[in-house]
């Protein structure tokens, strides 16, 4: 701040992630947005709480003279500190050398207070991933109850959802011109609290309604998430046209969520990238050896965002959005161009991709205008016609990228490719498998499957009528690495213990597994996160997609769903004996439960 001639920052970012200035961060993406509209922007990552050096750690910049900015890190804090068994993790990617314990259990919470305690009358804007999918009330599975929105729990004056970027903007300008914080009401991507419900608005069944465990109160939180699932993503292109959705809370409090703010266009996406990041930690961090997190990008290319999968587990949905918006060629080119002149280069992109990297562009020409349909999904429970399947663009951009410079040797995708999202492209999938195996892989592909029995593919979200698919593809896949003179293998991901699972389901994955030869090293399993369908079926015992009952895996039948999938395991031979006998499957004792497992 010296250097720069400031006496004091427009807005302060307190993070609970390392300062790494790379758009993989939030923190980064988020400040560098506002440095570039003309705002003094300091970032405090990490800051002590409950301790001595509290007071100091939030004002070792002093006061902003906007607000506060305040988000836990790229990860959910309990998603960060807790396996989906509640055991510690050992480790935290995004902290200086990979240790764990550099922010607290729901940090938004704690950072909020912690600048309570240190300013007075001070605004203060909750966001990213932890603000973001806790926005209403939700299951929280680490305390095993319905809780507040995370915008009354913090006491925070404002939450932005989603992709921040242009609803931070614009609430940014309405401050900087004057405009106190509780009156900012109609900034698309936020949500903020009243004392009265806008006439118009839809109505959420009330917190008092979800939190309980009667079959009513059950049925309530159901229809409350679905509520907004279907309001995630922009209705038409004009967010003013977009309906707010209130929550009445204890005490006549109402959470308000204004309609979701529009998707970046290519154009305002390119500019974003491209903004000044040095790509690099904060210098601090060299001692502890770095922040680990920043590996995995460093030399990846974030092409797009948003998702149109709309896997029940997955909350890229309600955070991010059903819609895709890419990076041009382009821009992607000028990147690696900046990559390859980077010092520790060694001729290796490590990925071109995002939430699902074959997934580069709209899913359909009514997305395109920033149009989207509110009454169904574009590939559950059957692909929809208006769906469309193209693999052309991403095909010639990977192409631009690979010869943007002498000094690139390979490019890898490393991202979720979706293998049935493939076989529907009749103009270039078959070109794009074989490019793929080619040219873009080493040794292996990382699929994801996640299952093979239809009743638990229906409850994941994933397409039905297409029995056998992950079969067909692996065939696919070895014929053309065959015609190739390679040897390279898939490497399936598996969840365990998701709702609509139970043992009879594991065993035919797992029966499947050893007939294929294939055990895999690690399986997921399930994690009820916030944010997701399978959570509100974990919560509920109901399939939020026709309203019927699902079987919820308990704990110990959890354990044995697991088991049943790493079956060649010494130490899972009596789980696995327990699980086929529970099931009336003693037939299977000697092909699963034996001595060896074989």
């Amino acid at each position: 701040m010296e250097k720069r001639g400031w006496d004091e920052c427009d807005f302060i970012f307190i993070s609970g992630d390392a300062y790494v200035d790379h758009p993989s961060f939030a923190a980064a993406i988020i400040s560098r947005v506002l440095e570039a509209d003309g705002y003094r922007v300091g970032i405090i990552p990490q800051p002590a709480v409950n301790s001595a050096k509290e007071e100091s750690s939030f004002s070792v910049l002093g006061r902003p003279r906007l607000a506060f900015l305040v988000g836990a890190g790229n990860l959910d804090s309990m998603v960060a500190h807790y396996t989906a068994n509640k055991k510690p993790r050992s480790e935290d990617a995004y902290s200086p050398g990979g240790k764990r314990g550099f922010r607290p259990d729901r940090a938004i919470l704690k950072y909020v207070e912690g600048v309570r305690r240190t300013y007075k009358n001070i605004p203060v804007i909750i966001g990213g991933i932890e603000a973001s999918l806790r926005r209403f009330a939700h299951y929280d599975y680490w305390s095993d109850t319905v809780r507040r929105s995370v915008l009354l729990d913090s006491k925070a004056d404002l939450l932005v959802y989603g992709m921040g970027e242009n609803a931070i903007r614009n609430t940014a300008r309405r401050l900087a011109d004057g405009i106190p914080i509780n009156e900012i009401h109609d900034v698309c991507g936020t949500v903020f609290k009243s004392d009265e419900c806008p006439a118009s608005a839809v109505n959420l069944p009330a917190y008092d309604e979800i939190r309980g465990v009667d079959q009513n109160s059950l049925k309530k939180y159901s229809e409350h998430f679905m509520i907004q699932k279907r309001n995630s993503s922009p209705s038409s292109g004009n967010p003013a046209e977009g309906r707010q959705l209130a929550e009445p809370n204890d005490g006549g409090r109402w959470v308000i969520q204004n309609p979701p703010a529009l998707p970046l266009e290519q154009k305002e996406f390119d500019r974003i990238y491209e903004l000044p990041f040095t790509g690099k930690a904060h210098p601090v961090y060299e001692k502890a050896g770095g922040v680990p997190a920043l590996k995995e990008v460093e030399f990846s290319l974030n092409a797009c965002r948003g998702c149109f999968g709309g896997c029940s587990f997955c909350a890229i949905g309600i955070h991010q959005g059903r819609a895709v918006r890419s990076r041009s060629g382009g821009s992607l080119e000028r990147e690696a161009k900046r990559l390859a002149a980077k010092s520790g280069f060694k001729g290796y992109i490590h990925d071109v991709g995002g939430p699902t990297a074959n997934f580069y562009g709209a899913a359909c020409k009514k997305q395109e205008k920033g149009e989207f349909c509110t009454d169904r999904e574009c590939l559950f429970p059957s692909p929809c016609p208006n769906l469309k399947a193209d693999h052309g663009k991403f095909l010639q951009t990977l192409k631009k990228v690979k010869t943007a410079d002498s000094k690139i040797k390979k490019v890898f995708i490393r991202s979720g490719i979706r293998f049935d999202f493939i076989k529907r492209d009749k103009s270039h999938g078959d070109e794009f498998l074989k490019t793929l195996c080619r040219e873009h892989i080493s040794g292996q592909l990382k699929i994801a499957p996640e299952h093979i029995s239809a009743k638990v593919l229906e409850a994941m979200g994933k397409m039905s009528g297409d029995e056998g698919a992950y079969e067909k593809f692996g065939r696919q896949f070895k014929e053309i690495n065959s015609s190739l003179g390679l040897r390279q293998y898939l490497l399936p991901y598996f969840i365990s213990g998701h709702p609509g699972s139970g043992l009879d389901e594991a065993i035919e994955l797992a029966l499947f597994l050893k007939k294929s030869g294939f055990v895999p090293d690690q399986v997921q399993d399930f994690y009820p996160t916030p944010g997701t369908l399978s959570t509100v079926m974990y919560r509920t015992g109901i399939d939020p997609h026709n309203g019927g009952a699902i079987h919820v895996p308990g704990e110990r039948e959890k354990r044995l769903q697991r088991a049943l999938l790493h079956y060649n395991k010494k130490e899972n031979r009596s789980l696995v004996r327990e699980a086929l006998k529970l099931a009336g499957r003693e037939d299977l004792l000697s092909v699963l439960g034996g001595k060896t497992g074989r």
